[in-house]
């Protein structure tokens, strides 16, 4: 799936023709039409989730939960906001509010396993019941109003017990519902899947799921307009995708003719025994770009982690060892051949290949051009919430 402008571009949510007569598909089109907040999708998520999982009774506690799991990826590891940033720089979404408060109250690390986050949400109940009651104030009934256009009396929305009945009511003599609820109150309260809908979404769940994250990931990119490759940071991505092994190579070529010092530590690079790393986290950028790695002390990388290195002075620090790159680059054959191979997985960026490493910029002008293009890519990084790595071994 491509990534989204801000363009409206359609998803055609297509279901088995069986049910287009049974069932209300119009109506359920609309469950996730003009939200106010992200987890309005992730609501429906869940839910959907839940249903393919074979579960036909719930409680907004446990779709709750299954919420909180499915963000947490987005939020604590990539720093996406799920519905923006207030003016005042808080917090706009419940769901992401009540993670970054379990993460406060746990020690998760940012790729907690699902079993991980339910129990530390199990540990810490009382802590997040607040937060997590609020989540259910309005999207459990509003994700429904699409389906309310075949009535034509008023919704009272202002009553949690007279929407219930309502919702009833509406099944019962208008249309069937995807689901309808229990007398409970607040997360105890009982959530009942029609046996139709049920059927319905197990036999389209791949389709419902793709529906769903197409048109979450366009509110999210709406939300976090300077986040790249929002698309890949909803879900854990596999560690295959990184592509590192021709740099390596190259960096190895280079080790061979010349000392090359570590960024952080001022120490010389040994070879066959450093990583090769992100000077912006890969988490941020989603790309291994040659102009963004670099050789570094493998006792220090785990450390460094997602976090951002200090602009100054490890900016400069960085830079020498990219123009030394550059040099050899274009002076010894053997390291153009190696940069050639890096071609495939590591030089997409338009303006590394015609600007970067062509051949005759002088020091100062390959300076001027890395940063005037990764300086705003690192700001937007710290914008969005990446924390400054403080390294313990200053040169």
């Amino acid at each position: 799936m491509a990534e989204f402008d801000n363009k409206e571009v359609e998803y055609d949510l297509r279901v088995s023709d069986k049910y287009k007569n049974t069932l209300d598909i119009e109506g359920f089109s609309l469950m996730m039409k003009d939200p106010s907040y992200c987890y309005k999708f992730y609501w429906l998520e869940a839910i959907v989730k839940l249903i393919s999982e074979g579960i036909l009774e719930t409680t907004f506690n446990d779709v709750i939960d299954e919420m909180i799991c499915n963000a947490w990826y987005s939020v604590r590891e990539f720093h996406i906001h799920l519905s923006g940033i207030q003016a005042d720089g808080q917090v706009r979404d419940g769901l992401e509010r009540t993670i970054l408060t379990l993460s406060e109250l746990s020690s998760l690390p940012s790729n907690a396993s699902k079993d991980e986050i339910k129990n530390a949400i199990k540990s810490n109940d009382k802590m997040l019941k607040e937060s997590k009651e609020q989540l259910t104030n309005m999207v459990p009934y509003r994700a429904l109003s699409g389906f309310f256009a075949k009535d034509d009396s008023a919704v009272d929305w202002g009553s949690v017990r007279r929407i219930t009945s309502y919702i009833e009511k509406i099944n019962r003599e208008v249309v069937l519902l995807p689901y309808t609820l229990g007398e409970s109150s607040k997360l105890k309260k009982e959530i009942y899947f029609h046996p139709s809908w049920v059927e319905m979404i197990q036999d389209n769940t791949v389709a419902i799921l793709g529906w769903i994250q197409y048109e979450k990931v366009k509110w999210l990119q709406n939300n976090n307009p300077e986040v790249p490759g929002l698309v890949y940071k909803l879900a854990p991505m596999d560690e295959k995708m990184r592509k590192l092994g021709n740099v390596r190579k190259l960096w190895e070529g280079v080790l061979e003719i010349s000392k090359v010092n570590d960024v952080f530590t001022g120490c010389n690079i040994e070879p066959k025994e450093y990583d090769i790393d992100h000077f912006i986290p890969w988490s941020f950028v989603m790309n291994d770009e040659l102009w963004n790695l670099m050789p570094m002390d493998s006792s220090l990388n785990s450390a460094k982690s997602n976090r951002l290195p200090k602009w100054d002075p490890f900016f400069s620090r960085f830079a020498d060892n990219q123009y030394l790159l550059y040099q050899l680059i274009n002076e010894k054959p053997g390291i153009r051949k190696l940069y050639d191979h890096c071609y495939k997985d590591n030089l997409h960026c338009i303006w590394a290949g015609q600007e970067l490493y062509r051949i005759g910029n002088s020091k100062a002008e390959f300076y001027t051009i890395l940063e005037k293009n990764m300086k705003p890519v690192y700001d937007s990084a710290r914008r969005q919430g990446y924390e400054i790595w403080n390294t313990c071994h200053p040169i």
